[in-house]
């Protein structure tokens, strides 16, 4: 039997351990807690604080953004070598080969094509008289290599200009001297390898006929349809001009002028459709040797100086020659190349006219070359002006 004593000492030992439970279960929350605030501690995300920025730093950070506006999308400015000789042969004496090489070329091919060209041609041909007249054939001969050579002509260009200048006196012969045509396309077909050839073997294709992807303007000298639309625009100007001059003056110089001329039916029944073979290859000629070196030509320093002209603070002086000399790059290039397609085709037709056709006089060969020289200038304008747009 239990005592009172006892029974305190029990209820004193039972009081000491439910006051040990409690503090050690208050121990155990201020250690959860403290380790769920460490926590939170370590989860909270760290700001970066930029450093201050000084007037110095703003002044260079806003000198450093730049505005770029875009108003053409353009192929790379790309200045070509057309005008570096592939070949090592010293320069004084390049283009004597080249001359040396297309005479020779012509002689041996209508020495072999005899038969179907100068036999045939000479039922309507006239020798030249005077030591006079040779010279003046072979002289422009080589003057007209010479321009191509100096000007740094590639092989396309000396044979577009050289078809421009050939097809009008050719043309004469087929229409109104009934020439077969076989003997007119052998003969272009010499004059052309007479001039390509020298030139493709000392001077390489200019970047514009070798690369044109690679080149100002280049998706458009690289578009067929533009191709064949400028083709088809330069022949209709051909045709147009020479059927403009059958309606009006031609007919009448070519009674009067040419001696004994076979035939007069082309110049009252002809159409475009007709003349459409010949103004066709005329036109092609006319586009490469015009158009597609004018649109490859890129933005030069000129150009930007023509730009920034400013007619209230500039002299007289500057006004007039901005007003004469301030077109583009690409349209100087255009003008330059339709002049000397005016000068090669208005000289080669008339010495081939007068001196080469029999009968046919003076008046009746300048008659002859103007119908050409006018369709060349024409042409040059409209392709330059559709460069332009």
């Amino acid at each position: 039997m239990r005592t009172r004593r006892q029974d305190k000492a029990a209820a004193a030992a039972a009081a000491a351990a439910s006051a040990t439970a409690s503090a050690a279960a208050s121990s155990e929350d201020v250690d959860t807690a403290a380790a769920t605030t460490s926590f939170k501690k370590e989860e909270a995300p760290v700001k970066a604080v930029p450093p201050p920025i000084d007037d110095g730093d703003k002044k260079d950070t806003k000198a450093s953004v730049t505005t770029v506006t875009i108003s053409k999308i353009e192929g790379p400015t790309v200045h070509d070598a057309a005008g570096k000789p592939r070949s090592t042969l010293p320069t004084p004496v390049q283009f004597p080969i080249v001359a040396v090489l297309s005479l020779a070329i012509s002689e041996l091919g209508y020495s072999l094509s005899w038969p179907l060209t100068q036999g045939v041609l000479a039922a309507h041909a006239r020798l030249p008289s005077t030591g006079t007249e040779i010279a003046a054939i072979m002289g422009w001969r080589v003057f007209e290599l010479a321009l191509g050579w100096f000007g740094d002509y590639d092989g396309y260009d000396i044979t577009a200009l050289n078809l421009l200048s050939q097809g009008p006196p050719l043309y004469l012969l087929f229409a109104h001297y009934d020439t077969p045509p076989l003997a007119l396309l052998i003969t272009v077909l010499i004059e052309t390898l007479a001039t390509y050839i020298p030139f493709r073997l000392l001077r390489p294709l200019s970047r514009a006929h070798a690369h044109p992807a690679a080149v100002p303007n280049a998706d458009i000298l690289t578009d067929a349809p533009i191709a064949l639309l400028t083709t088809l625009l330069a022949g209709a100007i051909y045709s147009v001009t020479l059927l403009f001059a059958y309606a009006t003056y031609l007919p009448t110089y070519l009674v009067v002028y040419f001696a004994n001329l076979p035939s007069l039916v082309r110049a009252h029944e002809s159409s475009y459709i007709g003349l459409l073979p010949v103004t066709l290859a005329l036109g092609f000629a006319a586009r490469v040797f015009i158009f597609t070196p004018a649109e490859a030509t890129g933005r030069t320093p000129a150009d930007a100086e023509n730009e920034a002209f400013d007619p209230v603070k500039a002299s007289l002086r500057e006004t007039v020659r901005w007003n004469f000399l301030g077109w583009s790059s690409q349209t100087k290039v255009a003008i330059q190349r339709t002049a000397l397609t005016m000068l090669v085709t208005g000289v080669n037709t008339f010495l081939r006219t007068r001196l080469t056709v029999v009968g046919v006089e003076t008046a009746g060969a300048v008659a002859w070359s103007s119908v050409w020289v006018l369709a060349a200038a024409v042409t040059g304008l409209a392709l330059s002006a559709v460069g332009g747009v």
